[in-house]
C-alpha cells in the first residue's frame, strides 16, 4: 500500500464517527457528544495519521535539506525563496519553532543519508541489505561483487532508524531521541588508538589488548543498539527513549563515557542574581553526580508529599501526615530542606533532616566488570566500565565508581538468567528493604507503562495477593508507584508473573484489551530481557 493511499485509507475510517464531519467552528462542540469507546478510536486513528504525516513531512524536508546545502550558494532549493538554509525555510512553512526546525532537519537527513547523493538526487539501492530491518539479507554479493556485510557498512550505522520511521513504527520524535543519544560511533578514537597500537604505551599495569574492535563491528554495535531501541520505541517515551540511548552509548563506549563525564563535570556553577523585586536569586547548573544526589536528597526528605510509599515505620507515620498536611508549597518545603540542611552542615545528624532514610545515589554495576579477571583499566589506571543509578537517570564512568567503591563499599546481589532474585517466601507481610534494592535493579522503577515514577516513589506488590496465599518473593512482587499501586487495586486491573520471568499487565474484565507485557526501566535489562538469546553487542565486555 502507497503511503497516500495509507493516508486516505485512515481518513475514510474517521468517517464513522459522524460528529467529527462538522465546519471546523462546531468542532469542540460535536466532538463532546462522542462516548468514552469512540473518543479512544479516533484518538487512535487520528495518532496513526499524524505519524503517517509526520513522516512524510520528515522525508520532504530531507530532500529539503539535501538540495539547499552552502554548496549550492545562491542557487539551492530554499535560497530561490530568499531563506538562508534550510531550517529557516521548514520554520516559516511549518509555523514551528527554530528548535523544532532543527531537529526535523536532521531527522530528514539521517532518512536520505546513503540513499541520495549531495544534491539530493536518488542513488541506486546497496544490495545485500534488508529493507525492513536495514541489516545484511544474507545474499552472498552486491551488484558490484561486494559481500552483503561490506553493503551494509556502506550504509550509515543509523539505517535500523530509517526503516522504522518510514514504517510507521517510529515516530520523528523517537528517531531523534535515539540517534542523538546514542551519538556517533566512536571511529575516529577508535583509529588513533589503532594507529598507536605499536607503541610504548601500555594499560596501566596490562599488556596491550589483543582484542581490539575494528571500526566494522563498532559500526555494528551502533546499528543493532539503534535496531534494539526502535523495537522498544511503542512502549516507551520519548524523554525514557533518549535516556535508554544515553545509558547504552555508555555501556558500548565506556572510555567516552569518562570523557563525557569529564566534560559535563565542567559545565558545574552557581550564578547569583536579582529579580525584578530585589529578590536574590540563583541558578545551578549540577554535575551529573551531585545533581543525581541532590534531587535524591529532596526526593527522600519529601518523599511523602509528592506520592511516596505509603508503608512506611510506625515512628515515620506521624512525620509523614505532618508533612502531607504542611501548608507550605512543594517549592517552599524543598527551599526550607536546602537551607535545613546548609545550616545543619557537618554538625547534624542526619535523621534528623531526613528520617530514617538517609539520601544518597545508589550505583549499580556488574560485579566481574570491578572485581576478578573481566578488570580492565585505561593508560590512566581508570577503570574501563559504567554504573548506573538505580532509576536509570545516571551514568557514571569507572573512575566515579571507584571512588564510590572506597567510600561506601558495596553490596552484591545475585538475579538469575531472568532478572528474579533470590526469594524469600512467605516469611513477611511486606517485602523487606534489600528485597525493594533488588526489585529495583531488576524493574528501575514502576513498571506500569508509560509511568517514569523512580524506585524511591515505589511500593511493593504481591502479584500473587498475600491473603490469597501469594509469597513475599521478588519473583512474584513488582514496583509500582503510589498512584498505579491504588489503580490497580481498585479498577479491576492485575499482575500476572509469567512462566520463566517476567509480568504481563490484564485489564479489567469488559475491555477486550490483550494483556500487556510489562518491560523493566532499568539500565541493566538488557542483560536478562529477552532471554536466553543475546547478540553480541549486548554481552557485557
Amino acid at each position: 500500500m502507497g503511503v497516500l493511499e495509507d493516508i486516505s485509507g485512515q481518513v475514510v475510517a474517521l468517517g464513522v464517527f459522524a460528529e467529527l464531519d462538522v465546519p471546523a467552528t462546531e468542532l469542540p462542540e460535536s466532538a463532546v457528544r462522542l462516548s468514552d469507546g469512540s473518543v479512544r478510536d479516533a484518538l487512535g486513528i487520528v495518532a496513526g495519521l499524524e505519524k503517517q504525516v509526520a513522516m512524510l513531512r520528515t522525508v520532504l524536508v530531507g530532500v529539503v535539506a539535501a538540495r539547499s546545502g552552502r554548496d549550492r550558494g545562491h542557487g539551492g532549493l530554499v535560497q530561490g525563496t530568499g531563506h538562508r538554509n534550510a531550517v529557516e525555510f521548514v520554520r516559516d512553512v511549518t509555523g514551528v519553532t527554530r528548535g523544532e526546525a532543527i531537529r526535523a532537519v536532521k531527522v530528514g537527513e539521517a532518512l536520505l543519508d546513503g540513499h541520495c547523493d549531495k544534491d539530493g538526487h536518488a542513488v541506486a539501492p546497496v544490495v545485500g541489505v534488508d529493507s525492513a530491518t536495514g541489516a545484511a539479507d544474507g545474499t552472498d554479493a552486491g551488484a558490484d561483487g561486494t559481500d552483503s556485510a561490506a553493503a551494509t557498512t556502506a550504509l550509515p550505522w543509523h539505517e535500523p532508524l530509517r526503516v522504522a520511521l518510514l514504517s510507521g513504527q517510529i515516530t520523528t520524535a523517537q528517531s531523534h531521541a535515539i540517534k542523538a543519544g546514542l551519538g556517533e560511533p566512536p571511529i575516529r578514537d577508535l583509529h588513533s588508538t589503532m594507529a598507536n597500537a605499536d607503541g610504548p604505551s601500555t594499560l596501566h599495569g596490562q599488556e596491550p589488548s589483543t582484542d581490539q574492535p575494528t571500526p566494522e563491528t563498532v559500526i555494528e554495535a551502533w546499528r543493532g543498539a539503534a535496531r534494539e531501541l526502535a523495537a522498544e520505541a511503542p512502549l516507551c517515551t520519548v524523554e525514557d527513549l533518549a535516556s535508554r540511548a544515553r545509558v547504552l552509548r555508555d555501556l558500548l563506549d565506556p572510555a567516552g563515557a569518562e570523557q563525557r563525564y569529564a566534560a559535563r563535570f565542567q559545565k558545574r556553577s552557581l550564578r547569583w542574581s536579582t529579580t525584578s523585586d530585589g529578590l536574590p536569586a540563583a541558578h545551578i547548573v549540577f554535575d551529573d553526580e551531585g545533581g543525581t544526589w541532590f534531587r535524591n536528597l529532596m526526593d527522600t526528605a519529601l518523599s511523602p508529599r509528592r506520592g511516596g510509599p505509603r508503608f512506611v515505620a510506625a515512628g515515620e507515620k506521624k512525620q509523614a501526615e505532618d508533612l502531607v498536611n504542611d501548608s507550605r508549597s512543594n517549592d517552599q518545603l524543598a527551599y526550607d530542606l536546602f537551607f535545613d540542611v546548609l545550616r545543619a552542615g557537618a554538625l547534624a545528624d542526619v535523621k534528623d533532616v531526613y528520617g530514617t532514610k538517609e539520601a544518597g545515589v545508589r550505583l549499580v554495576t556488574l560485579t566481574d566488570t570491578v572485581t576478578g579477571d573481566r578488570v580492565h583499566r585505561d593508560a590512566f589506571g581508570r577503570l574501563l566500565t559504567t554504573a548506573q543509578s538505580d532509576d536509570s537517570t545516571l551514568t557514571i564512568p569507572g573512575s566515579v565508581l571507584e571512588r564510590a567503591l572506597c567510600v561506601t563499599g558495596m553490596v552484591e546481589v545475585t538475579v538469575d538468567t531472568h532478572g528474579t532474585p533470590l526469594d524469600l517466601g512467605r516469611e513477611a507481610r511486606l517485602y523487606s528493604p534489600k528485597q525493594k534494592l533488588v526489585m529495583a535493579i531488576r524493574d528501575g522503577g514502576c513498571l506500569w507503562p508509560g509511568c517514569d515514577r523512580p524506585p524511591a516513589y515505589c511500593e511493593a506488590h504481591h502479584s500473587e495477593h498475600w491473603a490469597d496465599g501469594g509469597a513475599t518473593d521478588c519473583a512474584s512482587g513488582v514496583l509500582l508507584c503510589r498512584y498505579h499501586h491504588l489503580h490497580l487495586h481498585n479498577t479491576g486491573w492485575r499482575i500476572e508473573p509469567v512462566a520463566g520471568g517476567g509480568f504481563l499487565l490484564h485489564a479489567p474484565p469488559g475491555m477486550n484489551l490483550h494483556p500487556i507485557p510489562l518491560r523493566s526501566k532499568s539500565s541493566l535489562r538488557w542483560l536478562w530481557d529477552p532471554p536466553p538469546d543475546r547478540p553480541p553487542w549486548r554481552t557485557a565486555a
